[in-house]
């Protein structure tokens, strides 16, 4: 370990402790857990947002673009006539900066020093100032206005060191912010070999003129050392003791893996507040999973994969859908989970108070037995719910039907051709198909003009829920068909009834040829 200079300007650039009880944390962005280096496209990723915001510095970071351009291993301190270091900015309630007094340059530095097997720059940062002072990663949080992104990345000289056969390099130093999560900064643990001393320095003592700017500029946009929650998790129940868990990925890099949470994640810089950060994490791990009645719930202490702490804002919302109308993008599945099988399941810590004190203070209304009126949206006893989904059949002036090839990576149906379909919310069916036709291909239906031509009733595998597939033919409709959901569908495409792809979606075809044979019901698996 080493540490980094600080400059005090720029120059031309020229060539983990025990998780606290509380809730679940959401997928942490620190750290990918697999024991190498940050990779170069991270780094690329991680600079290219900093210019995004920062564009004046395009030029003094010349050199920098160049280091990614190149074959080295950019954080690797052998790499010359440069390469990345990372330091962090640790704020106290008082807004004063943690300086230590390093041996080697006999300077007052921020923490840092070079990356190692860190998995991420930020991690690479946290860890530098965990060795070098004696705080746990426990002991900092990320701010709200820089979150996980770096404040600065100061370009500075660093004298040959005969001693350590180092010539005169430069250093890249991307620095991130830290508040400190206690009111008082803990006891600090210097380490000896490298460090003398520590001091907390106002905003405007800061050194550096770059990062001390930006700091004082985020002063007076709420910099102010109080730790706020900078994830969300939203708990779903339906109102009827049911609380709706997500599967976590079992990979490098999540938190808890293999385990039963909440769904949620954390805010990125252009979300508005807290609740736009859960909306959008759900739109885009969950789409079809629309909440109502969305109310902040608690404030939850929950931590990072590399043991940072990440205060959560948990919203409480209902939905009563079943699972498997969702399009699950990320984890392994959806369940519902009443509160007597808690203590069966595999949670993330916190989670089971966290849902026993949400049932207490909302007891589930009794059902009532024999003949009394069953709560809204119960089904009677022995009933299956089935999935209903619409699909578009629409051919152009040459009778060739619309098809769409399913992406490589689609959850169903990968790389396979199918109708632009989708699953029917809280809307009218044609309504549903309306919507679909315009959201993943610009197609403009006329819903006078529609007409239900084929009904699916399928079971697929045995053990899933039944579904209902109903294919609307649209007579009216207007646009050309454009891929808008690319991460669903790969390509459009107009086939003649009688070359049909072959690989098509079975009860596609099923469906296709019965309405080709003037049949308007089929069934498929359930013999």
């Amino acid at each position: 370990m080493s540490h980094t200079d600080t400059a005090p300007g720029r120059t031309a650039a020229v060539a983990a402790p025990a998780a606290p009880p509380g809730l679940p944390t959401p997928r942490s962005a620190l750290s990918r857990g697999d024991d190498m280096p940050p990779t170069r496209s991270h780094i690329r990723t991680t600079t290219e947002a900093y210019l995004a915001r920062h564009p004046q510095e395009r030029d003094a970071l010349a050199g920098l673009s160049a280091l990614l351009d190149g074959p080295d291993e950019p954080t690797n301190r052998a790499t010359l006539p440069g390469h990345i270091t990372c330091g962090a900015a640790v704020i106290d309630r008082d807004r004063r900066v943690l300086h230590i007094g390093h041996k080697a340059s006999k300077k007052l530095l921020l923490p840092g020093g070079h990356v190692e097997d860190d998995g991420t720059l930020l991690a690479a940062a946290l860890r530098e100032v965990c060795e070098e002072t004696g705080l746990r990663p426990g002991d900092l949080c990320l701010t709200p206005q820089f979150l996980g992104a770096p404040v600065d990345i100061d370009v500075h000289d660093i004298d040959a060191a005969p001693a350590k056969g180092e010539p005169a390099h430069r250093h890249f130093d991307f620095r991130f912010a830290f508040y400190l999560t206690a009111d008082t900064a803990p006891p600090l643990a210097l380490q000896e070999e490298e460090v003398t001393s520590a001091k907390w320095l106002p905003l405007a003592e800061v050194g550096s003129p770059t990062l001390r700017a930006r700091l004082l500029d985020a002063e007076a946009r709420g910099l102010d050392g109080q730790p706020e929650p900078v994830s969300a998790s939203a708990l779903i129940h339906d109102g009827r003791g049911r609380y709706l868990l997500h599967l976590r990925d079992r990979r490098d890099g999540i938190w808890e893996p293999w385990t039963l949470a909440l769904l949620g994640g954390k805010r990125e810089p252009d979300d508005t507040g807290l609740e736009a950060t859960l909306r959008r994490e759900l739109a885009e791990e969950t789409p079809g999973l629309e909440l109502t009645g969305l109310t902040p719930y608690a404030v939850e202490p929950s931590i990072s994969v590399d043991g940072l702490s990440v205060p959560t804002q948990i919203f409480a919302g209902r939905w009563s859908g079943h699972p498997d109308s969702v399009d699950l993008r990320e984890g392994v599945l959806l369940q519902w989970f009443t509160v007597d099988t808690l203590d069966r399941l595999r949670l993330s810590p916190g989670l089971d108070d966290m849902i026993r004190r949400h049932a207490a203070e909302h007891p589930a209304p009794d059902h009532p037995q024999g003949g009394g009126s069953r709560p809204r949206g119960d089904a009677p006893a022995g009933t299956e719910l089935h999935i209903v989904g619409v699909h578009l059949y629409i051919q152009d002036e040459r009778g060739r039907l619309l098809l769409g090839l399913r992406h490589p990576d689609a959850a169903f149906a990968a790389d396979t051709w199918h109708f632009l379909a989708g699953h029917c919310e809280r809307e009218a069916a044609v309504s549903c198909l309306v919507r679909e036709a315009k959201e993943e291909a610009g197609l403009l239906i006329d819903p006078s003009g529609v007409e239900l031509v084929h009904v699916v009733h399928l079971l697929d595998p045995p053990q899933a829920r039944p579904r209902i597939q109903l294919v609307f033919r649209a007579r009216t409709w207007s646009g050309s068909a454009e891929v808008l959901e690319p991460d669903r569908c790969a390509e459009w495409r107009w086939w003649p009834p009688e070359a049909l792809p072959h690989k098509l979606v079975p009860y596609t075809r099923t469906a296709i040829e019965g309405i080709l044979a003037g049949h308007a019901y089929s069934e498929l698996g359930w013999s």
